[in-house]
């Protein structure tokens, strides 16, 4: 049984999802605007939220990135805003996937499931065989090679294994690599992530570990 948490302001639709996902055996908690989301993911065991994008109080991306600020939370954001604008605005502040209303339940559930089971797969052990991490060391086996990365190339490796096949912006990698707020260009990234690539493909010829998404960032799919 998985905690859902539904952030949307028709209480009707909230409703019907509600008893779509408690048919789903899920439990689930309704707010109808975005002002108690934060306090209630920290006091609260959720396990993902249903994000609508037009809320009362706080909109969807206001909360999507104060989440983002503390937790790495499952988020699908819901809207009727199609604008490709939108989409990438979303993802760029860390929003898992999308649902365009007008939608079915039944959509929604098999989202939630299909998101609900990726997110417990990348919260085991990445398979030694595949990719294995050393934080003291710096160290990185690709199927039990060593690789050697600088340590700006193991961050970056490290941050996009935490979840797997999440998409992450050029400026949030900026974000998590550089704590110390230096003034970095995108560019600076795609050229730390292209020699990342090339040490790793050198390794796995037909598998490429770290993928581009055009024109929004880069994600890593182990196979």
């Amino acid at each position: 049984m998985a905690h859902i948490l539904i952030v949307e302001d028709e209480e009707k639709l909230a409703n019907v999802l509600s008893e779509y996902l408690a048919l789903g055996n899920h439990q689930t908690t309704i707010l109808l605007d975005g002002l108690n989301v934060i306090d209630t993911v920290k006091e609260q065991d959720i396990d993902l939220v249903l994000l609508d994008l037009m809320l009362p109080g706080k909109d969807g991306l206001t909360v999507c990135r104060e989440l983002r600020e503390f937790s790495d939370i499952a988020i699908i954001m819901m809207t009727a805003k199609v604008e490709e604008i939108d989409r990438l605005l979303g993802l760029e502040l860390g929003a898992d996937d999308y649902i365009c209303k007008p939608y079915s339940p039944r959509e929604v559930v098999a989202r939630v499931k299909a998101l609900l089971r990726r997110t417990n797969n990348t919260q085991e052990k990445t398979p030694s065989n595949v990719l294995e991490l050393d934080n003291d060391t710096y160290q990185v086996k690709v199927y039990q090679q060593v690789v050697e990365l600088t340590a700006i190339e193991f961050n970056l490796l490290k941050i996009l294994n935490k979840k797997p096949g999440r998409i992450y912006s050029r400026s949030q990698l900026i974000d998590l690599v550089y704590k110390d707020n230096r003034i970095v260009s995108e560019r600076t990234i795609d050229s730390h992530i292209k020699k990342l690539r090339k040490k790793l493909n050198a390794i796995s010829t037909e598998n490429e570990l770290v993928q581009s998404v055009y024109s929004v960032g880069y994600k890593l799919i182990l196979i």
